[in-house]
């Protein structure tokens, strides 16, 4: 049902600090960046290892907004792994949909609170290309 971690969400205060540290120190490579439909920049994608990526939200001094710092599970089939969960009685906190990287997901909340992201890679996504 699940492949590995794809990604890890984390909001940031000072995004240029962040990419200095994960990037400079850490060695990680900048993959791609999306925005809001405004316009404003929104998430910057770091590739720690092929298939592994670290989300850095901006704006982290403002309060944690729902999902922004989660984790994410990739998997081989997204309509099958809802499935599952379903009939193990997990509620799906959020139905399945494409986001903006043309991947398909769908989430959960653990028993914490805390956001768990379910994703299918699509053959065209920014994930994929990077």
């Amino acid at each position: 049902m699940i492949k590995g971690i794809n990604h890890v969400g984390l909001k940031v205060v000072d995004m240029e600090r962040s990419l200095d540290f994960y990037c400079n120190k850490l060695g990680f490579k900048k993959a791609f960046e999306l925005n809001q439909p405004n316009g404003e920049p929104w998430i910057v994608y770091l590739k720690v290892a092929e298939g592994c990526f670290i989300e850095l939200f901006y704006h982290g001094n403002e309060s944690v907004k729902e999902r922004e710092n989660h984790i994410c599970f990739e998997v081989e089939n997204i309509h099958e792994t809802a499935e599952n969960l379903k009939k193990k009685g997990v509620t799906l906190a959020v139905e399945i949909a494409q986001g903006m990287s043309l991947n398909y997901q769908f989430w959960v909340v653990d028993p914490d609170g805390n956001w768990i992201e379910f994703m299918e890679m699509h053959p065209d996504s920014l994930h994929m290309k990077s």
